[in-house]
């Protein structure tokens, strides 16, 4: 498996400490805003460019594949328990999203009803979920990595489905920053994988802008959520009117 793909998060990462935007990157190496972006999202980088970005971020190959090793031994999945854990309690819930969402300890408490003791608390047990780690003055640094996500078909999921994704769907997705996109066709098992891919790819495109706009206030974030699906799959009252030895098993 190719290990472009995180050398490359990893970068962003280091540029964005460094306050560099596309913009300055391009601009220093002679390239356009485009073929920047590009770059990144395709991930298709020659050794000669990565170690000219890699001294425009202040550091060296050397040092960027240790700091992706790093953040590959960090927590990408939780256990089953730790998530029923989180699941379970929608307070602990709330705050996990939170910080997943890069939210301060006054950011919590300021736009919640959560008291500061009991925010301390919930911390303490994300801290212990290996979820951040608890800093001084209320502070704590999210240490999951890069691909975390919470399990397939897991607590958290399931809650999702039973839950959360009614709420989502009760919508008409026309008002602003909303849309719903529906295509049924009919598709061979490699175009089936290749949107597959194609999906993946967007989730991960989703994560970058989500870690892009980090430093940008609260008050210019907008929870946004993203679904996507797709399966083999036809509508009950259809399959029920087919003849048994006419169905087509994926």
């Amino acid at each position: 498996m190719s290990q472009i793909p995180e050398i490359l998060k990893t970068l962003k990462k280091e540029l964005k400490a460094q306050g560099l935007t596309y913009s300055q990157v391009a601009a220093s190496l002679a390239l356009s805003e485009n073929s920047i972006k590009r770059l990144f999202s395709d991930e298709h980088c020659s050794l000669q460019r990565l170690e000219q970005i890699c001294e425009l971020a202040g550091t060296d190959m050397i040092d960027l594949i240790k700091k992706t090793e790093t953040d590959r031994q960090r927590v990408e999945l939780l256990s089953v328990e730790q998530e029923r854990e989180i699941a379970n309690d929608v307070k602990l819930l709330l705050v996990a999203t939170c910080v997943l969402n890069r939210w301060t300890f006054e950011e919590i408490i300021d736009n919640y009803q959560i008291a500061d003791h009991e925010c301390i608390q919930l911390l303490v047990r994300l801290d212990q979920l290996d979820l951040i780690e608890l800093l001084p003055l209320n502070r704590f640094k999210v240490i999951v990595a890069n691909n975390f996500r919470w399990r397939s078909n897991g607590p958290i999921q399931k809650l999702f489905q039973n839950k959360v994704q009614p709420d989502f769907f009760n919508s008409a997705f026309t008002e602003p920053g909303a849309k719903l996109l529906f295509q049924s066709g009919m598709l061979s098992r490699g175009s089936n994988a290749a949107i597959m891919k194609k999906m993946e790819k967007l989730v991960s495109e989703f994560s970058d802008l989500h870690e892009e706009d980090t430093p940008l206030a609260l008050e210019e974030r907008f929870g946004t959520s993203i679904v996507l699906a797709v399966r083999a799959w036809e509508f009950g009252l259809f399959q029920s009117l087919r003849r048994k030895k006419k169905r087509n098993t994926f």
